[in-house]
């Protein structure tokens, strides 16, 4: 009975330690994140959707902390917050979810940290977040994030210029296209490619370059609600 008894309590120790280390490393993730008070930056967004052709199209994307966001387009654009703004304003809120480190992964020859996020309300859109975080330059290098609203994806990130600020360069997006939510305009109007063999995929990439970063330039409130 007390070899059981230690045995419960090594393992109590070990959880606890373990989830100690999560924090410190997601404490100091945020920390990083949140070094950025506003920016914009250019954005081409491709998108490989089935069944749906969509042209490439620019865009350019304005933020400001804490959760202020806006996309100026001309054509249409399909840029997911899962992964992205929506991800960074969820994690700046440490009451709302508890975290743990789930292992560790190779990623493009870097070591990381996996980091499973659990949302603590029943409200939150996002339900459940994996990070893989490399901790030394505390980089977020890829996400799996679980949302009631668009199910789940699945993100890669790349990196340059930007990332003393963690800032990304490159965003690949997987989405489970029966579960995405898609912008109205697509909805409501898709230009299905003409072909006679049915697409059959079940997920769509959509694909982000960033560059032409302004950080912590100001951006005034009302911009955003212009």
């Amino acid at each position: 009975m007390k070899v059981l008894f230690l045995s419960v309590c090594l393992i109590l120790v070990s959880f606890t330690c373990r989830s100690q280390t999560a924090q410190e490393l997601l404490a100091r993730l945020v920390s990083k994140l949140e070094l950025v008070n506003d920016y914009s930056a250019d954005v081409l967004i491709k998108a490989d959707i089935p069944l749906i052709k969509i042209l490439p199209s620019k865009a350019k994307i304005y933020f400001k902390s804490p959760d202020k966001f806006k996309v100026v387009s001309k054509g249409i654009a399909i840029l997911p917050k899962q992964g992205f703004t929506d991800m960074n304003i969820f994690l700046s809120q440490p009451e709302s979810y508890m975290v743990v480190l789930a292992g560790d992964k190779v990623i493009e020859g870097k070591q990381t940290k996996q980091l499973t996020v659990i949302a603590n309300s029943s409200e939150s859109d996002i339900i459940l977040l994996k990070l893989w975080v490399e901790p030394i330059e505390l980089l977020i290098l890829a996400a799996e994030v679980t949302t009631r609203s668009s199910g789940n994806v699945k993100v890669s990130y790349k990196y340059d210029a930007q990332k003393q600020y963690g800032l990304p360069s490159g965003i690949e997006f997987k989405v489970n296209v029966k579960e995405f939510k898609m912008p109205k305009s697509i909805a409501s109007n898709p230009h299905r490619a003409a072909s006679k063999k049915s697409d059959k995929r079940k997920l769509g990439t959509i694909s982000l370059e960033l560059n032409n970063y302004e950080v912590n330039k100001g951006i005034e409130d009302s911009f955003f609600t212009k």
